[in-house]
């Protein structure tokens, strides 16, 4: 098996290119091959021309296309169309297409033709679904799927736009008219056929569960009996506009599902105040929200990466969702995809929504890298070399736009601390139970929280986070207790915004001097350090004008049940003493 790709910039070049292809293959007595267009052009006249000189060139073969929100040929950045031809060497390997109008009134019509088509063909080993944006829910076209074999692999993606905010989209094949509304399913297999598939997320859940309270197929109505557009807006302060489902694409639901992780995305917010998701989830599913984490996309990417090298794949087919594209920034849109390009050629598209079937579930994905294998003939006897990712390969993290909205980073110019400092002054210096510096809880009121906190339920679980600046007395000594000042207030102003994310479940307080403490209510350990790392990261990233950038380490535990004020105080102070001595800016968690 192999791939060969043509770039689509105007009709006589590409037709120039196709015909030399054919010499090439009728002088190699080839003639068992497959051509997949890639569009981001949505007009039918353009999609039509590159047909066009397919089909005359290549009369018998089969071809089929989408429309996307960016190409991918051999894990870069491809042009603007491209027609990808896959040679098959193996005479047994077979291929069909076919292409159905795909409607919520037409869903158990396709699936019943798929599955005859499958058992019409007891050859067929994978199944691959080239999607339309649909109105509703693919969960019932997922479900019928099932009674498919299931060692067939089934995979796929929703076709778009590169605006990822729009419905408009194109789905085409052999024979078939160009359609925004018709999915194309691509049956491979044969005897010597052999294919496997994964799936990457690498996003992670974010702060606490909630409980799916009211739900009608694929629109959520409340999490925790609140409206399920309130969570999105109070946690992640996402307003109900045009924007929304942009804003929240980065952010999808992470939960358990069908004995996979699914991630899914927000479709649109409702004026009811509840959320339209891609696919249906069930009242008393486990939700929460999730973010993407740089570190353990990289890990999966080279796990998973050395997994279908070891498969010896011949060529891949890699779908991977417009929100990654974005995550990673426009600059290095292929990054994670980038140690496939040892392994093997490839071609692919940015899409709308991904899908695969794991353990004989059919199940849509969003914000999600699925990878397809093909392989024709068994793997070399010989033992594969671990894969050895090339030296820029994965090496760096890129910056990533949004670390997670969750908290603000805050950075402020000395006069606007200043400012602020004025009229909290002016505002709190009377009031008993603030700090008058920072205008946070001071030391006695924080305290007393924790023992609330301590007294209202053994069961009850909550984690304290301890902070200290690092090297404090070097700046009161090098520029003086004013610019010293100025570097508490930009840790509180920190502390502050997460406060204001989460009122009622947060509490901060000045310790004393440098010190911080925050009480975390109903937040288990794990969650606590999440935050906890964020507050260092934003403070290690705020600019002040005259004192070099500043560093915080910070202590994390949790109540045990047993806890008395003294024990849980004593072993917070104990994890940030730690987190001092073993070369601070860190977070240390016992």
């Amino acid at each position: 098996m192999k791939q060969f790709q043509f770039e689509y910039n105007e009709e006589k070049e590409f037709s120039e290119k196709l015909n030399d292809f054919r010499t090439w293959c009728n002088s190699n007595g080839i003639s068992n091959m497959f051509f997949q267009i890639y569009s981001e052009v949505l007009d039918d006249r353009t999609i039509s021309g590159v047909c066009g000189v397919i089909e005359k060139i290549f009369p018998e073969t089969w071809y089929m296309g989408c429309s996307t929100s960016g190409n991918i040929v051999d894990c870069r950045v491809s042009s603007e169309i491209v027609a990808v031809c896959t040679v098959f060497e193996n005479p047994s390997t077979k291929i069909l297409v076919r292409q159905y109008e795909l409607t919520q009134e037409t869903v158990d019509a396709v699936t019943e033709s798929i599955l005859e088509e499958s058992e019409k063909n007891p050859w067929v080993k994978a199944i691959e679904l080239y999607f339309p944006i649909l109105e509703g829910s693919t969960t019932r076209f997922c479900d019928r799927l099932k009674e498919i074999p299931p060692d067939v692999r089934i995979f796929g993606a929703v076709s778009c736009s590169m605006d990822i905010t729009s419905s408009m989209c194109r789905v085409f094949s052999k024979g078939k008219e160009i359609s925004p509304k018709s999915i194309v399913v691509v049956f491979y297999g044969g005897k010597d056929f052999f294919v496997d598939a994964i799936q990457v997320t690498g996003w992670k859940p974010l702060g606490r569960k909630f409980h799916v309270t009211k739900s009608d197929g694929c629109i959520i109505h409340e999490l925790d009996g609140i409206l399920a557009y309130d969570v999105y807006h109070k946690y992640l302060n996402i307003k109900n506009d045009e924007n929304f489902f942009y804003n929240a694409l980065e952010f999808p639901l992470f939960y358990e599902h069908n004995d996979t992780t699914i991630l899914r995305a927000p479709v649109a917010s409702n004026a009811d105040g509840s959320i339209t998701m891609s696919s249906d989830i069930d009242v008393g599913s486990i939700v929460r929200i999730s973010y993407g984490d740089p570190g353990t996309i990289v890990e999966s990417i080279k796990e998973d990466s050395e997994k279908i090298h070891q498969f010896q794949p011949d060529v891949l087919h890699i779908f991977s969702c417009a929100a990654r594209k974005t995550f990673w920034n426009t600059t290095e849109p292929t990054y994670e995809i980038a140690p496939f390009k040892e392994i093997a050629p490839s071609c692919g598209f940015f899409s709308h929504g991904e899908f695969l079937r794991v353990k004989g579930n059919l199940n849509q994905h969003n914000v999600t890298l699925v990878i397809a294998a093909m392989r024709e003939g068994e793997k070399r006897q010989e033992e594969v070399p671990a894969m050895k990712p090339g030296e820029n390969s994965l090496s760096k993290l890129p910056l990533v736009s949004r670390l997670a909205t969750f908290i603000s980073v805050t950075s402020m110019e000395l006069e606007e601390m200043n400012q602020k400092l004025e009229h909290m002054n002016e505002k709190l210096k009377e009031a008993a139970i603030i700090d008058g510096l920072t205008g946070l809880y001071n030391r006695k009121e924080i305290q007393t929280q924790i023992e609330n906190e301590l007294i209202r339920g053994e069961k009850r679980r909550f984690s304290l986070v301890m902070l200290d600046i690092d090297n404090f007395k070097q700046v009161n000594d090098t520029y003086g207790h004013q610019e010293g000042d100025t570097v508490i207030i930009a840790l509180a102003n920190i502390l502050q915004n997460e406060k204001s994310l989460s009122p009622g479940r947060f509490s901060a307080g000045r310790w004393g001097g440098e010190e911080f403490m925050l009480l975390l209510h109903d937040t288990d350990v794990s969650t606590a350090a999440f935050i906890a790392e964020l507050i260092r990261q934003c403070f290690a990233n705020t600019s002040f004008p005259l004192v070099r950038s500043q560093t915080v380490s910070l202590g994390v535990t949790q109540t045990n049940g047993e806890d008395t004020l003294d024990s849980l105080c004593s072993r917070v102070d104990s994890a940030l003493y730690k987190a001092k001595k073993t070369g601070k800016n860190k977070v240390v968690v016992i």
